[in-house]
Parts: C-alpha cells; sequence; structure tokens
C-alpha cells in the first residue's frame, strides 16, 4: 500500500520524487510542503477510500503529521481505547497509528502489529522519525550527509527527489551483493542512503540536523532447548488457531483480496484459510513450460479438492526475454533471484481482478522448509553431531585442509548456503572485483551473516534463525517489488507476530521431529491433499536454460542489467 517520501531540503524535487512511485499508489498524489520539512505521499487505496483516509495525515491539534506504507491488523481494540479520547474522522488504519503516536509517543509501536513503513513529523520538537515493521516486509530508504536528511520507500525516489545532486557509489556493498545477491541493510548501493533495519526506529532532528543512531524497538526470544517438552497436540492446535487469526484478520479490506498459490505447503494453508473467510476468493498461479520446474498440478489438485476459481498462466522463455532487462526499473540496485520474472507475471495477473493478495511467504524460515536442514536433523552416517558442529563453524574457512576433501567440500557448501541464502559467489571468485574496486583485503564478505549469528543456539535453531534474518530479507524485497510494481499489495500472513514468536518458542525437535520438515504446517491441516502436503521443496525458481550458457546470474545480472564491470 502506497509510497512515501519526504525531506528538509527546500530545493529538493518532491514532486518528482513521488511520481517516481507512483506504481506504488497511482490513485491520487499529495505533497506537503512547508518550511522545516517536506512530506509526499502517493496512495493505493485499500482501507476507508474516501477523502478522509488521504495522506498526509495530520493530527487534530496541527502538531504531528504522518506519512505510513502499509497495512496494521487487528486494531479494533486499540481504536476502542482511543476513542475514548480522540475523535475519529475516517475509518483507516492511518488514523488509529497517528492517534497511537498522539498518546503513546514512540511507544505506540508496541501496540500494532503489521507490515509498515512509518515516518512521523513532529513539529513539538522538531522531529522526524522512521519506524520499519518486525520484519522488513515494506521498505524504508533514507538519505542523510550530514546537512540534510530525506527519505522514501524506494531508491528511485530519492534520486529523482535529489535532482542534480550526485549520489556515489558504494562499492563494498556491490561486493556484498556478490555474496547475498541483494545488498544487505542497512547499506544501499550509495554511500549516503541507508535502508532502515527491519525491527528499527531512528529519530532526525531537524534543528541541528542530526541523526540518531539506529535502535531495534522489538527483540525476538527464541528458544535455546533442545528435546520435546510439549505434547504435539497441543502445539499444532494452538498453531493452527494463530494461522486462522491471521489470515482472517488479513482478509479485512474495501478492495477485492486474493491469494497466491504456487502448490507447495505454505499458499495452500494461506489459501484455505481465506477461502474459509470467504468461499469466492480467487487464487493465482503460476505453470512453467518446463515440466521440471512447473507445479501446476499441484495448485490444480488444490483446486479440485476445494472448489476455489483459479487463475493461471504458463511462464515462458520469451517472457523472460521480455522482462529481463526491466530488473533495473523494479529493484533499483543490483538484485539476482530470478524467482522475481514468474512474482512479476502472477502480480500482473493478480491485479487483473484483485488489489491485495495474501501469500506464503516466511513458512520455510519459521518450520524449517529448506532441504538444507536434513543436514542438521537427519545427518549422514559419515558425519556425528560433532562433525556437523565443526564443519559449521568453519563455514568461511574454505583455505583449511579439510575443504580440499570433495566429500567435506559438498558439505561445507550445503551449510554455506543454507547460511548465506544460497552463497551465490565464493571468496575465490569475488578477489577480481575485490581487485577492481579496491575492497580491502581483510574486508569481512560474512558481516552480515555474523551480526545474526548465534553460536548459542542449537544448530539446527541457528541455522534458521540465520536464514530468518539474512534470506528472508531477500524474498521479501522480491515480493515487495514485483508485486507494488502493478499496485498490488501483498500481505504475508505466516508472518504475523504472534506466529513468528510462536515458531521461535519451539525447540528444534519440536519444530521438526524426526527430522521431518515442516511437520507443525503439516500436522496442523490434514484436509489438505497429502500429494501437496507432503511433495518435495520446490523453490519458486526459473530454468537456468533461460540464462543461457553457463554464467552465474549474480554476475550476468551486474554486468548485463545494472552495466556495472
Amino acid at each position: 500500500m502506497c509510497g512515501i517520501l519526504g525531506g528538509d531540503k527546500k530545493t529538493w524535487d518532491y514532486e518528482s520524487g513521488i511520481e517516481a512511485i507512483s506504481h506504488r499508489g497511482p490513485d491520487m498524489r499529495r505533497v506537503l510542503r512547508e518550511d522545516r520539512f517536506s512530506l509526499a505521499f502517493a496512495r493505493l487505496s485499500i482501507i476507508d477510500l474516501s477523502e478522509a483516509g488521504m495522506q498526509p495525515m495530520t493530527s487534530a491539534d496541527g502538531k504531528v503529521t504522518i506519512v505510513y506504507n502499509g497495512e496494521i491488523y487487528g486494531y479494533g481494540d486499540l481504536k476502542v481505547r482511543l476513542g475514548k479520547k480522540y475523535q475519529f474522522v475516517s475509518a483507516s488504519d492511518t488514523e488509529v497509528i497517528l492517534n497511537a503516536y498522539m498518546e503513546y509517543g514512540d511507544e505506540f509501536i508496541d501496540y500494532i502489529d503489521g507490515i509498515f513503513a512509518i515516518a512521523v513529523y513532529d513539529r513539538r520538537n522538531q522531529t522526524v522519525r522512521l519506524f520499519r515493521d518486525r520484519v522488513g516486509v515494506k521498505p524504508l530508504y533514507y538519505f542523510y550527509d550530514g546537512r540534510h536528511f530525506g527519505f522514501a520507500s524506494e531508491l528511485k525516489a530519492i534520486e529523482r527527489m535529489l535532482d542534480t545532486e550526485k549520489l556515489e557509489l558504494d562499492y563494498t556493498a556491490i561486493y556484498d551483493y556478490l555474496t547475498y545477491a541483494y545488498v544487505p541493510a542497512p547499506k544501499t548501493m550509495y554511500k549516503n542512503v541507508r535502508q532502515l533495519r527491519p525491527a528499527h526506529k531512528i529519530i532526525y532532528r531537524i534543528t541541528d540536523r542530526r541523526i540518531s543512531k539506529q535502535r531495534r524497538y522489538w527483540e525476538l526470544t527464541i528458544n535455546d532447548r533442545v528435546g520435546r517438552y510439549r505434547k504435539d497436540e497441543a502445539l499444532v492446535d494452538e498453531l493452527r488457531a494463530l494461522i486462522h487469526k491471521s489470515v482472517h484478520e488479513q482478509m479485512i479490506a474495501d478492495v477485492p483480496v486474493g491469494t497466491f498459490l504456487s502448490g507447495g505447503v505454505d499458499s495452500s494453508i494461506v489459501t484455505y484459510e481465506a477461502l474459509s473467510a470467504n468461499p469466492d476468493v480467487e487464487s493465482f498461479s503460476i505453470g512453467f513450460d518446463d515440466k521440471q520446474y512447473d507445479e501446476s498440478s499441484y495448485y490444480k489438485e488444490f483446486t479440485k479438492t476445494f472448489g476455489n476459481h483459479s487463475n493461471e498462466q504458463v511462464f515462458d522463455r520469451g517472457i523472460y526475454t521480455d522482462l529481463y532487462k526491466e530488473l533495473k526499473n523494479w529493484y533499483d540496485e543490483p538484485f539476482a533471484d530470478t524467482s522475481a520474472f514468474p512474482t512479476y507475471l502472477v502480480s500482473k495477473l493478480a491485479k487483473e481482478k484483485v488489489t491485495v493478495v495474501l501469500t506464503g511467504d516466511g513458512g520455510d524460515e519459521l518450520f524449517g522448509g529448506y532441504e538444507w536442514y536434513r543436514q542438521v536433523y537427519q545427518p549422514s552416517v559419515f558425519w556425528d553431531s560433532a562433525s556437523v558442529s565443526r564443519l559449521y563453524e568453519n563455514y568461511v574457512s574454505f583455505d583449511s585442509p579439510f575443504y580440499n576433501s570433495m566429500a567435506i567440500r559438498l558439505f561445507c557448501e550445503t551449510l554455506q548456503k543454507a547460511c548465506t541464502g544460497r552463497g551465490y559467489m565464493s571468496k575465490q571468485e569475488k578477489i577480481q572485483f575485490a581487485k577492481q574496486w579496491g575492497i580491502p583485503r581483510d574486508y569481512d564478505d560474512y558481516w552480515f551473516l555474523r551480526e545474526y549469528d548465534r553460536k548459542d543456539l542449537p544448530l539446527g535453531t541457528r541455522m534458521l534463525y540465520l536464514d530468518f534474518r539474512t534470506y528472508l530479507p531477500e524474498i521479501l524485497t522480491k515480493v515487495d517489488r514485483a508485486s507494488m510494481r502493478v499496485s498490488l499489495e501483498a500481505r504475508v500472513p505466516l508472518l504475523d507476530k504472534e506466529i513468528i514468536e510462536f515458531a521461535f518458542s519451539l525447540s528444534q525437535e519440536e519444530r521438526c521431529p524426526g527430522g521431518e520438515m515442516k511437520h507443525m504446517l503439516r500436522r496442523a491441516y490434514p484436509e489438505i491433499p497429502k500429494m501437496i502436503m507432503y511433495k518435495s521443496k520446490q523453490g519458486f525458481s526459473i530454468p537456468k536454460k533461460y540464462m543461457g550458457n553457463k554464467a552465474s546470474p549474480t554476475k550476468k545480472i551486474l554486468h548485463e542489467v545494472w552495466k556495472i564491470k
């Protein structure tokens, strides 16, 4: 929902900046220019389609204004509580956020859950406060050069807003892209532009032009125990109740809502629950002309079983060729997840009928859906637990003598992929780029991993948490840009705050007893055909032959799309 932008320099082009992200909000645009700070908004109308729901939205006393991208859920009780003191003039969730800030200050964030990027301009103390949702579903970038400050939903809006001011490339960020296939927060490809990290806030003080350090406002408690302590049936019942609640809350909108249905466990569960809220909900799916990648038989089995109306399109090489050069327009900086192409196509298909879709994103990272976790839960007869742990401790030490063994090399690479989101380039492959771009020899390629690597956790939980923090952001970036490019809001009910906290309250054996991936989700929904629930994990990727030759997508996209050599 929507695009937001703001800044403190009078000569910046706010109209051009917000126009650059009008695809995020095609229904209406508005710019509020003031001497101290300006705000801009592009609206995708979803809740309260009237003028009363438009932004920038200012408090009744005229002292606080907000712009906000996203949705919050289950805010009915909060609105009732606030209604005892504040008069609401709209049915929008925006006004709930605004009045919650008026009442609780920065602590308002503890009272809301959802997907959001929020900017609060408080004239009482001349500050601008930025908040990003707990997982990082909605993007938020900010520019700061020591003299001026600005923010926007996408990089292209900052580029256009700054107009003639030149942004300098940060080659360490582009080098990081070679490791992760995207640029990890807080970096961007520009030196003076940063991403606000998920679950963080910052405060910019307008009077002295000073920005505070990023501060985390939400901490995730993680179960560090091994073994099973709670009855499986009780856990399964609790999980199902949480998913039911989340999906039903996220079905609320004043526009049509559908689902993405891939034929996998997660999207099937979300679609099943969506049908329980609205039997007429439509699903949208993508098949492939290459049978090795095609999962149409699974989503067709779901449709056959539950009778929902399904919309589908087949992805082929011709579509890939047409879309290939669009990557730069979608993502603004190097991004190499080629599943962006079918994600864009299914978004475009859905937009023909709905404005909001529910997706199954997050299920793999919360409940152990990736095949590489089997190396932990079902270790090979050649590896005992101590060996696995020892290899994991050295997952970036490819110069060690152990790495010369092909078997150990393959095993190390499996763990490496789990830790880096499929590790697109090894350090050895990147040497030429490091020399060319002046990257220091002692540069830590894996700083992003180390930041979230919890060595105090059991290995299975440790890998899961690392993927949640370092691989999931890539998926969320992919879906947000691809869906919002066609003005479609993608909601993620499995990433509800309560579901996340439940998932990480599980021990690794409770999560995947006997090494069964996604055990909890499968047990919770026995109605869904076993053909779907017990099929092998298959990613939403395009056939490798579409890329041509044997070129690495990471390198190919950097050279051909972003023209960075």
